[in-house]
């Protein structure tokens, strides 16, 4: 794993133990880099991409681990002239043909090689943990609960539930106190709240005069939150304190990836034109007496720009960008709600959406897992990835749902884990 790759590059090694490394010029633009042992393989590196990565204080900022090279002058075309091998520090000493002199340790040259499975390895252990997708007859298996207790005291327990919720979306919190701040306590373990129209903590109950359709006791059809966001909050944190007696008021999840693979394999025009075709989603309303307008345009299955096409084959002739860079969803769009009467689109390709949403929306629907959470109960999941509603339940005094809820971004827990896994290696040396 990479992490554990950092840990031993943390390790202080006395250089009478050192296999001695050694290094070349190759091609006159490159520096080829051998451990000396009968398994090893000499690792590759660009002259530009090394002149580009010199840590020395006059082109990197230590403290602030920022590059602070001068790109207005870097010459691209730069040549490494002579180099060298320092045996006590395992070090690889580079003259340059812009006159600068760089350093570069071993381990540090072998956490970023160029090679595919160790680019793959970072990729998948520290960047971003690769997802696992699942069909509703797999929750219980993918599903893990953790105590609520241990998330907010112990760093290992906080690493666990981030880990499992980058990988199936989904996780579920026991035994926390009946109390409104509970949510907050938990965002704030792994950073701050994401703030929404709705403010930052929101209550999910049934409303006389509602401006939401949550909060109304009716069935709620499966959805994203927000999906007139263009920066879409992430994560939902559902913290139940008080749960309806009725039959109703479950939860429904789905992994809508899940969806979007069955769709791709077995319908791939319906797949095609869902990544396509963009659809005007709305939430007009007001909040605490301010008025809101909000409107953001989208596919069903959404993308980014930047794409390798090469990581998974599409049974189409012009792959759709909606994948990101390691050919993975980015997110989905979903709330009948919340999509507009205003659909900017040709009219010939009208009816064709609204078939292929139809197939779409029945195969989640057939594919949801329903439960029941529980007061204390915490249902954490991805708001980017999973479909969510609620069966429709009796509302009355003596028998009520009370949900406290909140948002947090990826950004904020992405970067907590990768700490949370830095902090755990040096606390093992």
């Amino acid at each position: 794993m990479w992490v554990q790759r950092l840990a031993r590059s943390l390790l202080p090694t006395p250089s009478k133990f050192c296999r001695q490394i050694s290094a070349r010029i190759v091609n006159e633009s490159q520096v080829e880099v051998q451990e000396p042992s009968k398994n090893s393989k000499p690792l590759t590196f660009p002259g530009v991409w090394l002149r580009d990565n010199c840590l020395c204080g006059e082109c990197f900022h230590g403290s602030s681990e920022s590059r602070k090279l001068d790109w207005d002058n870097f010459d691209t075309r730069i040549r490494p002239l002579n180099l060298r091998t320092e045996p006590a520090t395992q070090e690889v000493i580079i003259q340059w043909s812009d006159s600068h002199e760089s350093r570069y340790a071993w381990e540090w040259l072998k956490e970023r090689s160029f090679e595919g499975h160790r680019q793959e390895q970072y990729l998948t252990d520290f960047y971003r943990p690769q997802t696992r997708h699942w069909a509703g007859a797999e929750f219980q298996e993918i599903a893990q609960h953790f105590d609520y207790e241990e998330v907010l005291t112990s760093d290992s327990v906080l690493e666990e539930w981030l880990q499992s919720l980058a990988i199936y979306g989904v996780a579920l919190l026991r035994n926390s106190p009946l109390d409104k701040g509970v949510v907050r306590h938990l965002a704030e373990r792994v950073g701050f709240i994401r703030r929404t129209t709705y403010g930052e903590e929101f209550i999910v109950q049934a409303k006389p005069g509602a401006q939401n359709f949550a909060y109304l006791s009716l069935p709620l059809p499966l959805h994203t939150d927000l999906p007139y966001y263009e920066y879409k909050p992430s994560v939902n944190i559902l913290h139940c304190l008080v749960q309806t007696e009725s039959p109703g008021g479950s939860n429904l999840l789905v992994d809508a990836f899940h969806v979007a693979d069955r769709l791709r394999q077995e319908h791939p025009e319906d797949f095609e034109r869902l990544c396509r075709v963009p659809v005007d989603w709305n939430d007009i309303g007001s909040e605490e007496g301010r008025e809101f307008h909000n409107i953001w345009r989208a596919p069903v299955i959404w993308w980014v720009t930047i794409y390798l096409s090469f990581l998974i084959p599409i049974p189409f002739p012009i792959p759709p960008p909606s994948l990101d860079a390691q050919g993975r969803y980015t997110r989905i769009n979903h709330s009948v709600p919340q999509r507009d009467s205003h659909f900017n689109v040709p009219l010939e390709e009208v009816l064709p959406w609204y078939e292929s949403y139809a197939r779409f929306v029945r195969m989640a629907r057939s594919d949801a897992h329903a439960f029941k959470t529980r007061p204390g109960d915490v249902l954490t999941f991805n708001n980017i990835r999973l479909l969510h509603g609620r069966t429709g339940y009796d509302d009355s005094e003596q028998n009520s749902r009370y949900i406290v809820g909140a948002y947090l971004d990826w950004d904020i827990i992405y970067s907590r884990l990768r700490v949370l896994k830095k902090r755990a290696v040096q606390e093992e040396i």
